[in-house]
């Protein structure tokens, strides 16, 4: 080959010559990239512990708390209704304001019921004077019988006529009464001590013993209605009966009421009594209960929240509600031991109670579980303890 390059010009001979050297540094190059990259594995940096904040699992007895909604409504809600027909002539009470028992709300026009009370009077009368007249018959005749001057027949027709009289001075009486309190009714008066409402009728209406005039409400104390489930009343049933056999229950929690505002009444209610059946269209049963209201500031018709701890479960395990997952229906914690190795268990959980929740297994007293940082986490995997919480009224 050598007597063939010298055979090409000298200009050509040096490009030749460039073109092999840079083809040879070329793959030097890539020779010791190659030998660079396939050089010995460096160790990874060391991944740190992740911080989770953790909470002590407490154990102590829990009041369990519900809350109901309630309807308010009068302790005794009395229809004002006329006992006799007639025309109202004059309201004397103010609508919406207190009522004394006793009290004349309406009256009606009673110169018909006074005319008809002249009438049995007059009749009273005429019967008084008839008796007295039968009496001084059989005074009279009385010895002439004794000494047959007359017949004994006339002597019992004296004393069965004496005897009619005095059956018509009483059915005269009688009479007398009724008119006096027919007249007495035309003051239509409240029955109650409470709010009277606004009159159903005006001045000049001709009413009667069917119509209504007014309700006036009992509102000192005040009845909260509310509903518990069917399964609520079978738990607590033994104890709601033997109650209810008392006149003035005494063992029953305090209720708070929750106003429409969120404010909470400053007086506590009691439970009075529930009913006899279960609704078949709700699966529920009523209950009763009373609240004092000695300002008349509860009306009936008001809807409100009733709060109650009904039953007190005792050495409860508490954790908080945010330490608890929940997938495909069943919940677990992430519980970290004593050398700081997480562990995800199954749990059973119970009843609320305020922020937290309570377990009936899986955990014990002390332990920690994780409350935030939780998907940072995973089964076995190690964590450092950021801050240690613990739940509240601990």
């Amino acid at each position: 080959m050598r007597p063939y390059l010298h055979r090409w010009p000298p200009k050509m001979r040096r490009s030749l010559f460039t073109v092999v050297i840079q083809l040879v540094l070329v793959l030097l190059s890539a020779t010791v990239f190659i030998a660079a990259g396939c050089g010995g594995p460096k160790a990874a940096p060391a991944v740190p512990s992740p911080e989770v904040e953790v909470a002590s699992v407490l154990q102590k007895d829990v009041p369990i708390v519900s809350e109901w909604v309630a309807t308010l409504d009068g302790y005794v809600n009395a229809q004002i209704q006329p006992q006799v027909a007639g025309y109202v002539i004059r309201q004397t009470y103010k609508e919406g304001s207190f009522v004394r028992q006793g009290q004349i709300l309406f009256q009606i026009d009673p110169r018909p019921l006074q005319a008809l009370l002249d009438q049995a009077q007059a009749q009273l009368a005429q019967a008084q004077a008839q008796l007295g007249k039968t009496e001084m018959d059989v005074n009279r005749d009385t010895p002439l019988a004794k000494e047959r001057a007359i017949a004994q027949s006339q002597l019992d027709n004296d004393m069965q006529a004496r005897a009619a009289a005095k059956a018509a001075v009483k059915a005269a009486e009688v009479q007398v009464e009724q008119a006096r309190l027919n007249l007495e009714f035309t003051d239509v008066k409240s029955l109650v001590d409470g709010i009277a409402g606004i009159a159903q009728v005006q001045i000049g209406n001709l009413v009667n013993p069917t119509t209504a005039l007014t309700t006036v409400s009992q509102v000192n104390p005040i009845k909260a209605y509310f509903s518990i489930s069917e399964q609520e009343y079978i738990h607590f049933a033994d104890r709601i009966n033997t109650e209810t056999q008392k006149s003035a229950p005494t063992n029953g929690p305090p209720f708070d009421l929750i106003l429409a505002d969120g404010s909470v009444y400053p007086h506590k209610g009691v439970a009075l009594l529930t009913n006899r059946q279960v609704d078949v269209a709700t699966g529920s049963i009523q209950v009763i209960c009373s609240f004092p209201n000695p300002k008349n500031s509860l009306r009936p018709g008001q809807f409100g929240r009733l709060r109650a701890a009904p039953e007190v479960r005792n050495a409860a395990l508490l954790v908080p509600q945010k330490a608890v997952t929940e997938l495909q229906g069943t919940y677990q914690l992430a519980v970290v031991g004593a050398d700081n190795k997480v562990s995800i268990r199954a749990i059973k959980i119970g009843d609320r109670a305020g922020p937290e929740w309570i377990v009936e297994s899986g955990v014990k007293a002390g332990e920690l579980v994780i409350v935030e940082g939780l998907q940072k986490v995973q089964n076995g995997s190690i964590v450092k303890i950021k801050q240690t919480a613990t739940a509240k009224g601990d």
